[in-house]
């Protein structure tokens, strides 16, 4: 399927250099002051490096968390509080987290300090941290060339603040790959703290279902934390901690969705990705069996979704070092394709971690490749370094702009619970929710909206009064009717107003098909948290389609309409046809007298 998306995503992707410095690229801000750079090129600075060795990263940004800093050595009073107030928007940008470069200038040139003046700096960097309530973890250390006798080096450093009544960085990773890659395995070590036994005892607390641990396969979705605390540490289920204390003791925490590898449960697969709105994706892919089964297809999936992935090798215990170089190659000439046009980047050290985690969040072609063994914990360690430094790929002025919307939350899951009632799992796409908030959910078959109340909030198996835009919990309904509920509803604010229909219009790119792909085809189309069987009424401008071709389609729903939005990622499959594209066009429903009736005006736009 990779090389049949060449067509859409041939041009969205391109290489990026390698050079010295790797991860050490900046998103960062200005404002150094002090430690900055201004006023200070007359004094030789640009002298550089050996021409092999260029000294620069790139020059410091104003937005984002990345900060470079030449020295913090002795600040005045005055200064200080400008750093502090720096800091503080540094953390805000990272939503929580913040990485200075000590040695750096804001140009990005890499001039480094001396022992002494780095052990200065890093004081100082440590009174800015708890003033605002941080903690720091030095990343790494190293040295540069430069013209003088004293060894010289900059100092990579995370800032995390410390967590404040559940408002940690919370990042969802989706977990892929084909059936018995060891997808559950791995997540079990990871939360659980304790390697696997070689026969898949690590996965036992994952599964949801009977005949899931009688099969060793996952065919539903769940969800798994791991948290690091504002050291940089793990926090997971060892030492008999709670789901609750988890969260309490985390500034950071990953939200593991696992998804089922096998293709009979593919559309359970596709719905976790559509509907739970990843922030990653990580691909396992077993070492002794290489690329097989749903793997391209799952890989192929991302893609089509743009979803940043990341790829994990395991099961390297069982096999001899050239199997695994195999494995590895295998994966980097599917990567280097046309169709994917991504560039691998193979982990191998804590350094290599480290490059990986901040090239990734910022290249959107970079591919991490991870190597390891549940069994014998072989390069575990790899895995949580990247995952602890990894950055959110939205800023927090994305975020308030979203939180500054009208309420909209997305009805995954629905279950009944003894003495709380009705309860629902999602998404908050916009706005805010709180505690007691009246809110309409819908659309029902005869396409209304019904009053209802919030009772309660959980997040991450704990209590929270108030979820805020792009943050999935569970909410308590009380004692509404869960027959009226089902997946793919929303529940909005009574203002919105809400537009529903059950003919819309989408450019697609039909990825394959075996024959023509006609009118009156029926396919299940996946709109965010909608999945429902469509007609295909009309293609504008042509009879028929043929694999790798676009067109506008008319789509109907068969059963009942569904609230859609326009630009909202459409995907469609039926059988081994597939096809990706963007809702442009939705005709919209009115409530008359006698029921539903078409809208006479639609709602338009043009990309």
């Amino acid at each position: 399927m990779d090389s049949r998306v060449s067509e859409l995503f041939g041009g969205c992707c391109r290489p990026v250099g390698g050079g010295n410095g790797g991860g050490l690229r900046g998103r960062g801000g200005s404002g150094s002051g002090g430690g900055s750079s201004k006023g200070k090129k007359k004094n030789g600075r640009h002298r550089g490096g050996k021409a092999n060795n260029p000294p620069y990263l790139p020059p410091e940004a104003e937005d984002g968390n990345i900060e470079y800093k030449l020295k913090l050595v002795n600040p005045s009073q005055y200064r200080f509080e400008h750093l502090v107030t720096q800091m503080k928007w540094r953390l805000q940008e990272g939503r929580g987290e913040a990485v200075y470069q000590i040695g750096v200038e804001d140009n990005g040139l890499l001039v480094g300090l001396s022992e002494e003046e780095m052990r200065a700096s890093l004081k100082t960097l440590r009174r800015m941290a708890e003033k605002v309530g941080a903690d720091i973890t030095v990343l790494r250390e190293r040295e540069v060339d430069y013209d003088s006798d004293i060894p010289r080096k900059i100092t990579e450093v995370l800032v995390r603040k410390v967590p404040d009544n559940q408002q940690f960085l919370d990042l969802r990773v989706a977990v892929l790959g084909n059936v018995d890659s060891g997808k559950s395995t791995l997540l079990g070590v990871l939360t659980q703290g304790e390697l696997d036994n070689g026969r898949g005892r690590a996965r036992l607390n994952l599964f949801r279902h009977l005949h899931e641990i009688q099969s060793g396969r996952t065919s539903s979705i769940s969800f798994e934390i791991l948290g690091f605390n504002s050291k940089g540490e793990v926090v997971n289920y060892s030492d008999s901690r709670t789901a609750e204390e988890i969260c309490e003791s985390s500034s950071k925490m990953i939200t593991f969705i696992d998804l089922a590898g096998h293709h009979k449960y593919l559309k359970t697969t596709i719905f976790g990705l559509t509907s739970y709105c990843p922030d990653f994706a990580m691909l396992v892919v077993s070492a002794n069996t290489g690329i097989a089964g749903t793997t391209r297809e799952h890989l192929g999936l991302a893609m089509a979704l743009k979803v940043p992935f990341f790829i994990v090798i395991s099961k390297v215990d069982l096999c001899s070092k050239a199997t695994v170089e195999r494995t590895v190659k295998q994966l980097e000439r599917i990567l280097k394709q046309p169709g994917c046009n991504k560039l691998p980047l193979l982990v191998t050290s804590d350094d290599d971690a480290v490059t990986a985690a901040q090239q990734f969040a910022q290249s959107p072609n970079i591919t991490p490749i991870f190597t390891l063994s549940s069994v014998s914990g072989e390069n575990l360690d790899l895995v949580k370094v990247f995952l602890n430094i990894l950055p959110p790929l939205t800023n927090s002025k994305e975020q308030e702009d979203l939180m500054q919307q009208l309420t909209e939350f997305q009805v995954d899951e629905i279950y009944t619970v003894p003495e709380v009632g009705t309860v629902v799992g999602g998404t908050l796409s916009s706005g805010i929710c709180r505690e007691g908030e009246n809110l309409v959910v819908g659309p029902t078959d005869d396409g209304k909206f019904l009053q209802l109340k919030v009772c309660s909030i959980q997040r991450n198996r704990s209590a929270c009064r108030v979820l805020r835009a792009g943050q999935a919990a569970t909410l308590a309904l009380g004692h509404f009717d869960r027959s009226l509920l089902r997946k793919g509803m929303v529940m909005v604010s009574p203002e919105m107003n809400p537009t529903i229909c059950s003919v819309f219009e989408a450019e697609i790119v039909l990825l394959f098909h075996a024959t023509t792909f006609r009118n009156g085809f029926q396919v299940t189309v996946h709109v965010g948290n909608v999945r429902q069987t469509a007609i295909v009424e009309k293609i504008q401008g042509k009879d028929k389609l043929r694999t790798g071709e676009k067109a506008v389609v008319r789509f109907r729903f068969i059963k009942h309409p569904e609230y859609l939005k326009i630009g909202a990622k459409l995907l469609f499959r039926e059988g081994v046809t597939k096809g990706i594209g963007h809702v442009t066009h939705i005709q919209a429903i009115t409530i008359g007298e006698n029921g539903l009736e078409e809208g006479l005006s639609s709602v338009l736009v043009s990309f």
